[in-house]
């Protein structure tokens, strides 16, 4: 081969090999050596794995990945909870000592806020509060720096925030999963669309909680709720509310009522651009014949008490016990072997 043909090829090489050690760098170049490790295992097992995970209530922190257990003999390997506050009553400091417990016995973390609407103060009604609304000029003003409301809503952050230092200090990874979703009609944060939308807001959280906080230790999962067009219901297009391949670190769909459409998979597919992608949320359980055709989820997550209601337990042991799927023993032996 002659002397110029040597060079472009070790010159292909190189910028091969660098792409793909980039792909594997969280959005924040200060990340943790352990967000370093999780995110690598999702690229390692995208495509060939899928994670097993479980959401619980904040009240209850145990209760279904146990009943996972229970069904399949099998932890799953992902263990989830939410900052939501039950009225008044806030039970961060709970979780956090469930997710440092959980960390240290090898599970996955993933955590997710129902932001209490920043127009009120607690105590937080669910469908009056964080189903409530906001007008655009109030969303105009908690978007704008140094007005009452951005103020206010800095303050419920900071709270946050406070909780994911104490999980940063304990070595805890966090999949972050704020303002999950934000493409359907329900939430306050919810069809804002555009630069000054959603992604506006997810901008400023990841700002407060990267440069100022300094937490290291999220990797930041965009959870959209999976496209549907039900009146009053409605969840749209993934990309009207992406806030930039610069902001997340994995991208996700939330999923109900068995509703896995091929061009949704390819939409997010598309718009992750070679990132992870995730179940955030499920109801039913997909089955063998999706997960063949759709095989880059690298985690599921059944939502609480769904995996009694909307799954057999025939179906649960059927997906979790498939070659691909992996258990908490499985990831946790993965994630020790990563260097």
């Amino acid at each position: 081969m002659p002397t110029k043909g040597i060079f472009a090829f070790i010159l292909l090489l190189c910028i091969s090999f660098y792409s793909k050690a980039q792909g594997y760098r969280p959005v924040n170049e200060n990340a943790s050596a352990g967000a370093k490790k999780t995110l690598k295992l999702l690229y390692d097992i995208k495509g060939r794995y899928i994670m097993s995970g479980q959401q619980n209530y904040n009240s209850d922190r145990n209760v279904f990945s146990d009943s996972a257990h229970n069904i399949t003999g099998k932890y799953p390997a992902v263990w989830g909870s939410d900052f939501m506050n039950w009225g008044d009553k806030d039970l961060g400091l709970q979780i956090v000592e469930e997710a440092i417990k959980k960390s240290k016995e090898g599970y996955l973390v993933t955590l997710m806020w129902h932001e209490g609407n920043p127009t009120q103060d607690p105590p937080y009604d669910f469908e009056k509060n964080v189903k409530g609304k906001l007008t655009d000029a109030e969303w105009n003003d908690l978007t704008t720096p140094g007005t009452d409301l951005y103020k206010k809503w800095l303050g419920q952050i900071d709270v946050v925030a406070g909780y994911l230092k104490q999980l940063r200090d304990a070595g805890v990874t966090v999949l972050w999963r704020p303002y999950h979703e934000m493409n359907g009609v329900w939430f306050w944060w919810g069809n804002r669309k555009g630069e000054n939308g959603i992604a506006k807001l997810w901008k400023m959280m990841y700002d407060r909680y990267t440069n100022y906080h300094h937490l290291n230790n999220l990797l930041w999962v965009w959870g959209a709720n999976g496209l549907r067009d039900i009146p009053y219901d409605e969840a749209y297009d993934y990309k009207d509310y992406y806030p930039g391949a610069n902001y997340v670190d994995i991208l996700g769909a939330d999923i109900y009522h068995f509703d896995y459409e091929q061009k949704d998979y390819n939409d997010l597919l598309a718009l992750a651009n070679g990132k992870p992608i995730a179940l955030t949320e499920t109801g039913e359980l997909p089955n063998p014949k999706i997960l063949k055709v759709q095989p880059q989820w690298t985690w599921f997550m059944v939502w609480t008490s769904w995996l009694w209601t909307d799954n057999s337990r025939d179906h649960v042991r059927e997906i979790y016990n498939l070659p691909q799927t992996l258990s908490h023993d499985e990831v946790k032996a993965k994630i020790d072997s990563i260097k």
